[in-house]
């Protein structure tokens, strides 16, 4: 969805962008009643300052901008308050195989492990799709530095995973093919 909000917005707008909002909020929440709160808040801190929204600005990049800032702000307040980290990624919504759930373990646990700036870009674009310019308007920082902390961040993923390359956390596709001389099949050895 690329709403660009026209100078008086509407609710339907907003409401709109809700469920990737809510995507987003769980990036940086595990339990999912904290990310309900995260969006609650955004909306509220989006609504008050309505009257600061520019025309030709998109919408959800405005909103994933405040919702970073105020999440990254909690994150200030709750370290000034108690030692320690946040978790930052949700459980696993879909059940898979055995073999592919702890491989999905890793990786989820690989990606935890990531600086806070390069697992925010990773999620940004590898999981919610989001284009190299929005992520740089929302992380306010430059497109390169978001293509940079990508690489960096896939790199390293692969690295902590003990892999060369990408494809080898891609499911071969080697039992699809058709054994050689099957009924239909007429390819040579």
């Amino acid at each position: 969805m690329n709403a660009v909000l026209p100078k008086r917005t509407d609710a339907n707008s907003v409401v709109e962008v809700i469920p990737a909002l809510r995507a987003f909020a769980r990036t940086f929440c595990r339990d999912p009643h904290d990310a309900d709160d995260l969006v609650q808040e955004t909306l509220a801190k989006a609504i008050a300052n309505l009257d600061k929204f520019e025309d030709g600005t998109r919408l959800k990049s405005w909103l994933f901008t405040i919702m970073r800032n105020t999440f990254y702000s909690r994150i200030r307040i709750t370290n000034r308050e108690v030692l320690g980290a946040a978790d930052n990624l949700p459980e696993p919504a879909v059940a898979a195989t055995q073999e592919w759930s702890m491989r999905g373990l890793e990786v989820r646990e690989a990606v935890e492990r990531l600086p806070p700036n390069y697992r925010e870009v990773l999620v940004l674009i590898g999981v919610l799709g989001m284009s190299y310019e929005e992520t740089a308007v929302i992380c306010g920082c430059a497109m390169g530095t978001i293509k940079s902390r990508l690489n960096r961040a896939r790199a390293s993923v692969l690295e902590m995973l003990g892999e060369n390359s990408a494809e080898a956390l891609v499911e071969s596709a080697e039992w699809l093919k058709p054994p050689p001389f099957a009924a239909g099949n007429t390819q040579k050895r």
